[in-house]
C-alpha cells in the first residue's frame, strides 16, 4: 500500500504544480495588453516528501521575465514619451497558449495517474476483504 500512497503523492504534487503554472499563464494572457507588464515565470523544483520518501515536484519562487519590453509607437497614448513611444509588454501569446495547453495536459495526466492508483488500491482492499 505504501507504493500506492507514493504514486498518489507524486501525482497530487504534479497537479498542484501544473495548476499554479496554468494560473500564471492565465495571468500573463490577461495582462498581455497592459503597458509595462512583464511576463511571470514559475520554475519547478524536485523535492523528496519526508513522509513517504517519494520524489515530488513543487513550484519555485515566481520571477519576472527580464527580456526587452516591446516599444510601441502611439503619440496619442497617455504613457507615450516625447517621441511618441511607450513600453508595451513582453508577453508572447503563442508561448502562453502553448504553455497553458502543456500545463493542462500534464495536469490531466497526473489526474489519471492519481485516479488509477486510487482504483488499484481500492481493488487490492476489495481482494483482501474476501
Amino acid at each position: 500500500m505504501n507504493e500506492f500512497l507514493k504514486s498518489m503523492t507524486v501525482a497530487s504534487s504534479g497537479m498542484a504544480a501544473q495548476s499554479a503554472r496554468l494560473r500564471i499563464s492565465a495571468e500573463n494572457i490577461a495582462n498581455s495588453d497592459t503597458p509595462g507588464y512583464r511576463r511571470k515565470v514559475i520554475p519547478f523544483q524536485q523535492v523528496v516528501d519526508q513522509k513517504t520518501g517519494a520524489q515530488t515536484v513543487r513550484t519555485g519562487r515566481l520571477f519576472l521575465d527580464q527580456s526587452e519590453l516591446e516599444r510601441i509607437y502611439d503619440p496619442a497614448h497617455p504613457l507615450a514619451d516625447e517621441d511618441g513611444y511607450f513600453d508595451g509588454t513582453n508577453v508572447n501569446m503563442l508561448i502562453e497558449i502553448a504553455d497553458s495547453r502543456e500545463a493542462q495536459r500534464s495536469y490531466e495526466a497526473n489526474l489519471k495517474m492519481f485516479d488509477q492508483s486510487r482504483k488499484m488500491a481500492s481493488s487490492i482492499l476489495e481482494l483482501l476483504r474476501r
